[in-house]
């Protein structure tokens, strides 16, 4: 997450909006779009199974195309996998960046 956190702050310019993003998105100050993406990526990460044909269509309601849904789908979920097998393998996360206990 530090260095996602960081990628944040360097395409947006804005480090407020990093640290809130990273510490818990339903505090920063996001437009409709942006929110209704992460409550997607959390709904997705945190409960798979649960997914409907709703929340794709509430991202069309955002504004979102088919292709951008299939996009975020497809980011979010090498995310998960990527973060499964770092934490399967007991990767060490790099010296500048904090554990944080999520669970």
């Amino acid at each position: 997450m530090e260095g996602h956190g960081e990628d944040l702050r360097v395409a947006t310019g804005n480090r407020l909006l990093a640290e809130t993003v990273k510490r818990d998105y339903r505090e920063a100050p996001l437009d409709a779009r942006q929110r209704a993406l992460c409550e997607f990526a959390e709904k997705l990460t945190r409960q798979p199974s649960r997914m409907t044909a709703e929340d794709c269509q509430r991202l069309r309601s955002e504004g979102l195309s088919d292709r951008d849904i299939l996009d975020a789908v497809e980011v979010i979920s090498y995310f998960n996998y990527i973060n499964r097998v770092a934490d399967g393998l007991g990767v060490d996360l790099e010296p500048e960046m904090k554990r944080r206990d999520t669970e």
